[in-house]
């Protein structure tokens, strides 16, 4: 489980560190969505540069997986991205697969992970 874990740890980091310089570099342009709703989104989130803040979680959250320092921490930062990125398809997009793909390597690394997380998990966390 450990390689597993260690090869969806490398592909889930390039996944994110690639498509998070995408958004600053655009070297891989996208056809623009099909939805009108979607389309305007776009328009918004860019125009206000809340993308910048977006691409930028991807691209510290992909860099901290291929390094394996903070794994815990790209996990949390990737998991609501992840979460954003669900909505959207789900709502303004079809298209899920990559996303779903995103999400199976993300259980896989966070399975590896879980003990960093057992006191976020836990009902009733210690208190000092």
């Amino acid at each position: 489980m450990k390689i597993v874990s260690t090869i969806a740890r490398y592909l889930l980091g390039l996944m994110f560190t690639v498509f998070g310089l995408n958004g600053f570099l655009n070297f891989i342009p996208a056809p623009p969505p099909a939805n009108p709703l979607a389309l305007q989104f776009f328009g918004a989130v860019s125009m206000s540069h809340f993308a910048a803040f977006f691409f930028a979680v991807q691209l510290i959250g992909g860099l901290l997986l291929l390094s394996g320092f903070f794994v815990p921490l790209a996990l949390t930062l990737l998991a609501a991205e992840l979460y954003n990125i669900l909505a959207f398809h789900l709502t303004l997009s079809p298209g899920i697969a990559p996303a779903l793909v995103a999400v199976v390597l993300w259980i896989l690394v966070f399975l590896q992970y879980r003990e960093s997380f057992r006191g976020i998990l836990a009902a009733k966390p210690a208190q000092s």
